[in-house]
């Protein structure tokens, strides 16, 4: 069920996001497809371990007539890894849901409206997406990211987890 986007990649998910705000979600991604996945490295550079998040995951999640109490959410578990061998997993039980929310899973957190020129610090409270500690794991620093539909919602080509981009606070 995967492949919307693909023919985009990896413009389509390298850049700031595509934030259409809480009440929309953008067409700006990749599909995972039911269960897929996707790697993502920021060169030779790695992701450290600072105060707060270390990393923003964007899907196109929102919530429908702007109630957060009804979002459109595809979850996707979120690990990490320095080698691209040996992943470090935050805990996401997509079926465990509390309410409105999967905390511990990216992809139900709306990516708001910003300019990414003007945004210095990379902020969840002002860009949205879901963020994610390397303390939590007890990291210090990862090189990659992945992500891992858990969803297994919708059908092709649009199926799963639709990834818009992962953005990191800090690197080294």
């Amino acid at each position: 069920g995967a492949g919307y986007g693909q023919d985009d990649l990896p413009g389509v998910v390298v850049g700031p996001p595509d934030g259409r705000g809480a009440g929309a979600g953008t067409l700006d991604v990749v599909s995972l497809g039911a269960g897929g996945e996707i790697v993502l490295g920021f060169g030779p550079r790695s992701i450290v371990d600072g105060p707060g998040a270390d990393l923003v995951v964007f899907e196109n999640a929102f919530w429908a007539g702007g109630d957060r109490t009804q979002p459109w959410a595809e979850p996707g578990e979120v690990a990490v890894s320095e080698d691209g061998v040996e992943w470090h997993a935050w805990p996401c039980d997509a079926k465990g849901g509390q309410g409105f929310e999967w905390p511990g899973c990216a992809g139900w957190t709306p990516t708001l409206e910003f300019d990414p020129e003007a945004l210095t610090v990379l902020d969840p409270d002002l860009t949205g997406g879901d963020a994610f500690d390397l303390a939590d794991l007890g990291l210090q620093r990862a090189r990659f990211v992945r992500v891992r539909d858990v969803s297994n919602r919708g059908g092709a080509p649009s199926a799963g987890f639709d990834l818009d981009a992962i953005g990191a606070a800090y690197l080294d």
